[in-house]
């Protein structure tokens, strides 16, 4: 039996007034499937992230998350689909005024179904996925290393054991031991959880590492769809800079 597919875009156009940033965009995402996304600054890759979550809606084309058609879901339906995900965003987007715990039972807390005592066990439990002690809980966002930053906000985005993960730069602003480090904890955390991976990324060890599959964003268009073996193989001009330029070649010039 096949499984249908967890995000599924159909023919997206994006404009923003008589600025096109997407033309023809399709893909299938399956179940547990890391996808890393790659392009240019601008080129539009959080515009299609936000797009696969709901979150803004293309000017044509069709989107489903979980099996829903997005745009035809009511805002309660939609607001459901959001719930089944976690989203990381770029520098961990921490709520400055609060503690790394009150960051990460926010969402729960919002959600007003259960009692602090429950909250208080579902926080621990996270911080221990992430790797983070139960004394980095009480303090302030500012208190906290760029590593630890990107564990909190780790740990907020899979509070609500979500079954698609959104990760926009999740390595950005991390010294490469840091960024190995964290790859590692987001490895370990799909093999034990099986959920689905979307990721924004400019790092090529995170592709190398983590992705099964890479999308090739350029001049609107999704120029490569697959495996990490297509993208090195696309001969799009920034696919052929991105991943054959001198920074690649140590990582990528045994798949050459």
């Amino acid at each position: 039996m096949t499984t249908a597919p967890v995000i599924k875009i159909e023919g997206v156009w994006t404009s923003f007034g008589d600025q096109l940033v997407h033309r023809d965009i399709s893909l299938g995402l399956g179940q547990g499937e890391i996808l890393g996304l790659v392009g240019a600054s601008g080129c539009g890759k959080t515009v299609l992230m936000r797009e696969m979550i709901g979150l803004q809606t293309p000017s044509r084309g069709r989107v489903e998350l979980l099996g829903q058609d997005l745009a035809g879901a009511d805002v309660r339906i939609q607001q459901e689909l959001r719930n089944r995900c976690g989203v990381l965003f770029q520098g961990g987007a921490l709520f400055s005024a609060l503690t790394v715990y009150d960051n990460i039972a926010f969402t729960l807390r919002e959600l007003r179904v259960l009692d602090e005592s429950l909250i208080e066990r579902l926080v621990a439990m996270k911080l221990s996925m992430v790797g983070l002690d139960v004394g980095s809980a009480m303090l302030m966002p500012a208190e906290l290393s760029g590593g630890m930053v990107k564990r909190a906000a780790l740990a907020r985005s899979l509070i609500m054991e979500p079954e698609v993960l959104f990760l926009d730069e999740p390595t950005s602003g991390l010294d490469p031991v840091l960024c190995e480090d964290f790859i590692s904890l987001l490895r370990e955390l799909h093999r034990e959880l099986g959920f689905t991976i979307v990721l924004i990324t400019h790092d090529l060890d995170t592709l190398s590492d983590l992705c099964t599959r890479v999308g090739v964003l350029a001049d609107h268009r999704l120029v490569s769809f697959g495996s990490l073996d297509d993208a090195l193989r696309c001969d799009h001009p920034f696919a052929v800079e991105f991943f054959h330029g001198r920074r690649a070649q140590r990582i990528f010039h045994r798949l050459s």
